[in-house]
C-alpha cells in the first residue's frame, strides 16, 4: 500500500510541475505539426510523397527520439535527489515506506505523468489523421504509441536509478544532461569513430564488423528502432540505420535491451539508495 501512496503522491507533485507542462506542451506542439505537415503542398506535380498513417510515425520518429528522452529524464532527476537535497527524504521514509517503495514509488509515479504526455501528443495526431487522412492505420498507430510510452518508460527508469545515487538536485541535473546527450548524440559519435578506425570512413560491402553493431544496437535510442521493426515490420521499408553493415541483430533484440535498460537501472539505484546515508 505504502508504494501505491508514494506513486500517487509523485504522480501529483510531477504533474503540475511548470517545466513539465511547458515541455509536454511544445511535445503536443510538434507532433501535431508532423501530422500537419503531410498537408502542405507538393513542391512538384509529380511528387509521390505518401500521405499515411506509417509514413507520418516514420517521419515522427526524430521527435520522439528527442523529446521523450528530454521528457523522461526531466521529470525523474530530481525525483529522489531532490527530496534529498530538500531533506524531506527523511519524513518519505519515516512514513511506513521502506527505500524500496521509494524507488518503485517514484518510478510509478512518474511514468504515469509521463504516459499522460505521451498520449496528449499522439491524441493530437490520432484526431487530425483521423479528420484528414484517406486511411488510418489504427492497429499499427496503437503499437508504435504503446511502444513509446515503454521507450519513455526506460528513460524514466535511468533518470530515478541515477537520481537514487545523487545527494543533491544540481549534481542529478548535471547527471541527467550528460545521459542526454549521451544516449541522443555522443553514442553515435563514438560509434563513428570506432567504424572510422577499424574499417574506415566508408566501410567495406561486408559492411561494419558484428561487435560494432552490437555497440551501437545497446544505445536505447537505437534498440527502439529495432524494436519498432518487431511489431509494425512495414518499417523496414522507411527506416535508415547510421551503421552500415551486413550483420543486424534480432528484430526482438530491441526489447530485450530496453527492458535491460530499465531493470538495471532502477536496481542500480536501488542499491545505492538503500545503504546512502540519508539521516
Amino acid at each position: 500500500m505504502s508504494l501505491a501512496a508514494v506513486a500517487r503522491k509523485d504522480f501529483n507533485d510531477a504533474i503540475r510541475s511548470g517545466a513539465f507542462l511547458a515541455t509536454t506542451l511544445l511535445f503536443v506542439l510538434t507532433a501535431g505539426l508532423w501530422a500537419a505537415i503531410q498537408h502542405v503542398p507538393r513542391m512538384y506535380a509529380d511528387s509521390e510523397v505518401p500521405t499515411s498513417t506509417l509514413a507520418l510515425l516514420n517521419s515522427m520518429g526524430q521527435p520522439m527520439s528527442f523529446f521523450v528522452p528530454m521528457l523522461g529524464l526531466g521529470i525523474s532527476y530530481a525525483a529522489v535527489a531532490g527530496e534529498r537535497d530538500s531533506g524531506s527524504i527523511k519524513l518519505l521514509i519515516g512514513l511506513p515506506n521502506s527505500r524500496r517503495d521509494v524507488v518503485l514509488g517514484k518510478f510509478v509515479g512518474r511514468c504515469a505523468v509521463l504516459t499522460v504526455a505521451i498520449l496528449s501528443g499522439y491524441a493530437v495526431v490520432a484526431a487530425f489523421a483521423l479528420a484528414t487522412y484517406q486511411s488510418f492505420a489504427a492497429v499499427e498507430f496503437l503499437l508504435y504509441t504503446l511502444l513509446t510510452v515503454f521507450y519513455g518508460a526506460v528513460y524514466v527508469a535511468i533518470g530515478i536509478g541515477f537520481s537514487s545515487a545523487m545527494r543533491t538536485r544540481q549534481t542529478a541535473f548535471i547527471g541527467a544532461a550528460g545521459l542526454y546527450v549521451t544516449f541522443l548524440l555522443g553514442w553515435n559519435v563514438v560509434t563513428a569513430v570506432l567504424q572510422t578506425v577499424t574499417v574506415g570512413y566508408t566501410p567495406p560491402d561486408s559492411g561494419a564488423p558484428p561487435w560494432l553493431i552490437v555497440v551501437y544496437a545497446l544505445n536505447p535510442t537505437a534498440a527502439v528502432d529495432y524494436a519498432t521493426r518487431a511489431v509494425i515490420p512495414t518499417f523496414d521499408e522507411l527506416m535508415s540505420y547510421p551503421v552500415s553493415a551486413s550483420f543486424y541483430p534480432p528484430k526482438w533484440a530491441g526489447f530485450a535491451v530496453l527492458a535491460a535498460w530499465l531493470v538495471l537501472s532502477l536496481a542500480f539505484g536501488y542499491r545505492r539508495f538503500r545503504v546512502a546515508d540519508i539521516l
